[in-house]
């Protein structure tokens, strides 16, 4: 489950199991008319159960270009959080275990991370690969 938040109206998918039935319809707006310019902002809640909150700004708005696949990620930092670890302090605790070989949590933490997860790496071919596959 996920909602936007852009300047007090709420988007997101209507789900009567969930206390969003005010939120208006995602599917029925698209990002360039809600977030039209540079400087336009939302914040996007993610995973309302581990609480991400992520602040999103339009920094630049360019001309598509010719044979190349939208949406495009150009950069990013540190590994994605694997699901269902805590939100944020959970993540950051992730790191600190796995960083910490005599931290007694670590053997657990490691047997429970992706395999070969590396929280300091980014891969943006991978994270290009699974927008692609949506």
């Amino acid at each position: 489950m996920h909602g936007f938040d852009v300047d007090g109206t709420r988007y997101g998918i209507r789900n009567p199991d969930w206390d969003l039935l005010d939120d208006l319809d995602e599917h029925r707006y698209r990002l360039g008319d809600v977030l039209p310019s540079a400087g336009s902002k939302m914040r996007w809640d993610y995973d309302f159960g581990d609480g991400w909150e992520h602040d999103v700004v339009v920094e630049a708005i360019d001309s598509p270009q010719d044979g190349a696949r939208y949406p495009v990620c150009l950069d990013g930092k540190r590994a994605c959080p694997p699901e269902d670890c805590g939100g944020a302090p959970g993540y950051e605790e992730l790191v600190r275990v796995l960083a910490d070989l005599d931290d007694p949590e670590h053997e657990h933490m490691l047997s429970w991370a992706p395999d070969g997860f590396d929280a300091s790496t980014f891969d943006v071919i991978a994270a290009n690969r699974r927008l692609a596959a949506r």
